[in-house]
């Protein structure tokens, strides 16, 4: 009879254990670097550099192989906040905020952001970094719209504000509706200690943190760690190194706060590197591709660990692209998906949590880059159809002008440098069959950046000044 209790307590404790994990919200770290390659990431062949935390998460956790971003800032931070390419958001090109301004500006009341659909989940919200798709002067408190609870964020340049041109040394940030100068201080340091203290005040609750670095976009600067670097790549390589002390730092925290094993933490870039930046990896030199659709520009490194809820030690080719943030963060956080408006992502929980070995995706999306334009006093597409790549587990096709230009197996050509577009090989030609019926179903024409104008500025950047930008 005393093994027949045992058994029902067992029974018991495994039934309250699984009624009480379909409830169970997990903290959310998001970790995005700004501005850099897997090339620069040790675990992905990196052959130039070591990032022991960074790898240590690839060990504890999943390492993807076929993740994109967009190839820039601006297009990968509207993709990833929305759950929508850029043809959908209409913010395709890089728009400076702060520094141009013109009325345009990430409008809440035209998007929804991941952090709204977890505030409203019952998550705890915080972003600190860069933001810079909205001026602080004109909007203080915008970051609460966009369903963050707090915030230390660089304002981004500011037309006008030399102070705010820094984002390292002696940072200018801003919190709590006021912007100052950290004297002294070093930018990733201050956005660092405010996660933590974020962390140990709502530990909690059920927390999301977005934390898009400044590290390691340039202006190049030597970092705490190694103030007499002076060379452009070294500072480069310095920067990187102190990404990975970041990312060990803020693991280390999760662990003395003893929220380790229920924190899914995701370190991913929004492009890549800065094209006067070569590494090698894997024995291949590799050029930085920011702002370009090359792999260099789009392939991000993507890693995602949480001991003991995230299988450890994976490495898969499971497809996913950004738009998959938003609907990734909602099923982790048991928050419906918005329904007024279309999310392209498709969530990729289920792989991350080990119960699927395979995204439902059959392939992948980057498009973005150069500066917009001003038409008619609107921030505009600088096309009507701008480029694009669509990519599946082994091939890539081009769209140029609007039309299939270029086709790549990456798996020979990792390069890019054999054009099979008119290869008539019967397993070449039907993949990219496949991915042309792809780029035919999608819009045609692209979307506009969506926003009510805030009120004229002196620094509004003029259809005239915009000619020096292109």
């Amino acid at each position: 009879m005393k093994l027949i209790g045992f058994l029902l307590f067992l029974i018991g404790s495994s039934w309250a254990f699984y009624a009480s994990a379909e409830v169970f919200k997990p903290n959310i770290l998001f970790i995005m670097a700004d501005d850099l390659g897997k090339e620069w990431i040790s675990s992905y062949g990196a052959e130039e550099i070591s990032t022991p935390n960074i790898d240590h998460l690839a060990e504890t956790g999943i390492r993807f192989q076929n993740a994109y971003s967009m190839p820039k800032c601006t297009p990968t931070r509207a993709t990833l906040l929305t759950g929508q390419y850029p043809f959908r958001n209409g913010w395709i090109n890089h728009w400076d905020v702060p520094r141009w301004g013109a009325g345009c500006h990430f409008d809440p009341r035209e998007y929804t952001t991941f952090a709204s659909v977890l505030k409203k989940a019952g998550y705890v919200t915080a972003i600190a970094g860069k933001w810079q798709i909205n001026d602080f002067r004109v909007q203080p408190e915008i970051l609460k719209e966009h369903g963050f609870d707090e915030y230390a964020v660089w304002t981004g340049f500011e037309t006008g504000n030399e102070a705010s041109a820094e984002r390292y040394w002696d940072a200018y940030v801003h919190s709590a509706g006021k912007s100052k100068t950290h004297k002294g201080k070093f930018g990733p340091d201050v956005f660092t200690d405010f996660l933590i203290d974020f962390m140990g005040r709502h530990k909690d609750e059920p927390m999301m943190m977005y934390y898009p670095m400044v590290l390691p976009h340039g202006p190049f600067v030597h970092t705490p760690d190694e103030p007499e670097v002076v060379k452009k790549r070294d500072k480069h390589i310095a920067m990187t190194r102190y990404i990975d002390k970041i990312v060990g730092k803020l693991v280390q925290s999760l662990k003395e706060l003893d929220i380790y094993r229920r924190t899914i933490v995701i370190f991913t870039t929004d492009n890549g590197t800065s094209g006067s930046i070569e590494g090698i990896m894997n024995g291949r030199k590799v050029k930085g591709g920011k702002g370009l659709l090359i792999e260099s520009g789009s392939a991000a490194p993507f890693i995602v660990s949480c001991p003991g809820l995230v299988p450890e030690g994976v490495v898969t080719d499971a497809l996913t692209d950004f738009t998959d943030m938003l609907p990734t963060f909602a099923e982790l956080g048991g928050a419906p998906v918005p329904e007024n408006q279309v999310i392209d992502g498709r969530s990729i929980a289920k792989v991350i949590l080990g119960k699927k070995k395979d995204s439902s995706r059959s392939w992948i999306l980057s498009m973005g880059g150069g500066v917009a334009v001003l038409s008619e006093n609107r921030v505009v597409p600088e096309k009507t159809y701008a480029d694009r790549i669509i990519k599946d587990k082994r091939y890539k096709l081009w769209v140029i002008d609007g039309k299939p230009a270029r086709f790549y197996d990456l798996v020979d050509d990792p390069g890019e440098e054999r054009n099979l577009i008119n290869q008539s090989d019967i397993h070449i030609a039907a993949s990219r069959s496949k991915l042309t019926a792809v780029y035919e179903a999608l819009p045609q024409a692209d979307s506009h950046p969506r926003y009510t104008p805030t009120p004229p500025q002196a620094w509004d950047i003029t259809s005239e000044d915009m000619q020096s930008l292109h």
